[in-house]
This record gives structure tokens, sequence and C-alpha cells, in this order.
């Protein structure tokens, strides 16, 4: 899931050398933290949250053949 959270990321930003994405994995849980510099946040987040939305759309689908739940948090 890291791999897909940091294409899509690194598609989306103006920086894309500043994407950090790390996993911390917790049983059947994994938790995305996906890192952006400050300029680029809104680009990721979008208005009202729509593109953040859609990145944990993705991932929640990408996720569900491997039987885990995953959460993306914008850092």
């Amino acid at each position: 899931m890291k791999e897909l959270v940091e294409v899509v990321a690194k598609a989306l930003v103006d920086h894309p050398e500043e994407v950090v994405v790390t996993e911390k994995v917790d049983g059947r849980n994994i938790v995305v933290e996906l890192h952006v510099a400050a300029s680029d946040m809104g680009k990721v987040i979008g208005k009202q949250g729509r593109i953040a939305k859609a990145i944990r759309t993705v991932v929640k689908a990408a996720s569900f053949k491997d039987n885990t739940r995953v959460d993306v948090e914008i850092v």
C-alpha cells in the first residue's frame, strides 16, 4: 500500500522529492502516513478533502483483496 500512496502523491505535487510515505503494521491494521511539503498540502487534500478521500478510497479498494484494513493519514 505504501508504494500505491507514494505513486499517487508524487503525481499530484510540485515537489515529488519531498514526498515521504511511512507504513506502520499492527496485525491486520496498517496505517500509512503521507508527508508532503507544506506548499503541496492543499493539492493532496483538495477542495473539501475530495482528493484525500479519493486516495483513501483507492487504497481501501486495493487492500480489500489482502483482507487488511488500511488507514491513510496525511501529516
